[in-house]
């Protein structure tokens, strides 16, 4: 997926060069990169192809924001829906019919000969295992659509959020900034990025934990106990819902000390399971266990590959106009964007 993602990232990159010495809002830029990564990784189109389904996704996740607090009776709901419900319906039949015609397309392209497989792509996965041969082993068109669906919409924000997150902080702390320009330079040059060396970043890796830990993209997560267990002194009955907030962990001092509130990437020098002063398993901001999310490796290697990138061809300092307001909508969101003043480096002319 690795050459995919570079292509996205140089397509913005390109666009980046009209912006120097000015501002530029980086979560919006960011929120179209990870569109187009999603796109190029797991469905071989590009941004455009999928813009319809990203639109729709916006404008359902920002009704569902609305109405997430909202109770209903469950007999007039089946009867009598809001505005809000019946457009939401609508939304998600466009991104049923958006799905199908993606996956169409590719079935298309092997019935007439064009390609001669389904692609070894996220989407070329599960059509092989919906056309599998084994009857016993195919996977349902509803399980299909689904997953192409869930990869869409959830896929996208875990970079998005991520680098939005990392580059305010480097915008602000650019000692931190420097010094991981400096191992990125120094690993990789100017020469785009290769997987085998991506697991030698460690600097940019601190940075990029650090940043989950005071900005994990979600906020917690709701469980439900299948049976009656002890958890600390607590006795907890069965059927109890439970919401484990990882940033409540995160920014306590007294498993991160006095600094807990504080940007300091030095604390995961040794790595995660040394970075808490009394070695508390209290870092999870993609979940924990086997329920961690499918998506995490995913979001950070994208990260590294396109902060490595950003850094080897750009300075970036906050802009005054940055005003910080993180809201919780399902994930933590900065509610007026994150803008950033582009500097060159002007040493280097960086990667053409």
């Amino acid at each position: 997926m690795i050459p995919e993602m570079v292509v996205s990232v140089e397509l913005m990159l390109q666009s980046w060069k009209n912006h120097l010495e000015k501002e530029i809002e980086v979560f919006e830029e960011f929120r179209l990169l990870s569109a187009d990564i999603i796109s190029r990784t797991a469905f071989g189109s590009n941004y455009l192809e999928g813009k319809n389904i990203f639109d729709m996704k916006v404008k359902y996740s920002n009704i569902t924001r609305m109405n997430i607090f909202k109770s209903r009776f469950p007999s007039i709901s089946k009867i009598w829906k809001t505005s809000d419900e019946i457009e939401a319906d609508k939304l998600l039949s466009i991104i049923h019919k958006s799905v199908m015609d993606i996956i169409k397309k590719r079935e298309e392209k092997v019935k007439l000969g064009e390609i001669d497989n389904y692609g070894a792509d996220f989407l070329g996965l599960l059509l092989q295992a919906y056309h599998d041969v084994d009857e016993n082993r195919r996977i349902l068109v509803e399980d299909l659509i689904d997953e192409c669906k869930t990869f869409y919409i959830v896929g996208q924000e875990p970079i998005n959020f991520l680098l939005s997150w990392t580059v305010l902080l480097l915008a602000i702390h650019t000692d931190w900034q420097e010094k991981a320009r400096e191992e990125v330079i120094e690993l990789f040059g100017h020469q785009n990025p290769h997987p085998d060396d991506l697991s030698k970043l460690n600097i940019v890796t601190m940075i990029i934990n650090e940043a989950l830990r005071l900005y994990p993209p979600a906020v917690g997560f709701p469980r439900k106990c299948d049976s009656e267990l002890r958890l600390g002194k607590f006795i907890l009955p069965a059927n109890i819902h439970l919401f484990i907030s990882n940033l409540v962990a995160h920014h306590d001092p007294g498993i991160w000390g006095d600094d807990a509130h504080l940007f300091n990437p030095e604390r995961f020098s040794g790595g995660v399971a040394k970075a808490t002063s009394n070695n508390v398993a209290a870092y999870f901001p993609f979940g924990f266990g086997p329920r961690t999310c499918v998506g995490f490796n995913f979001a950070t290697m994208g990260a590294k590959i396109v902060l490595m990138m950003i850094l080897q061809r750009y300075r970036f300092t906050l802009s005054p106009a940055y005003v910080h307001s993180p809201v919780v909508h399902f994930v933590l969101y900065p509610q007026h964007g994150i803008q950033v003043i582009l500097h060159s480096l002007k040493s280097e002319e960086g990667p053409s």
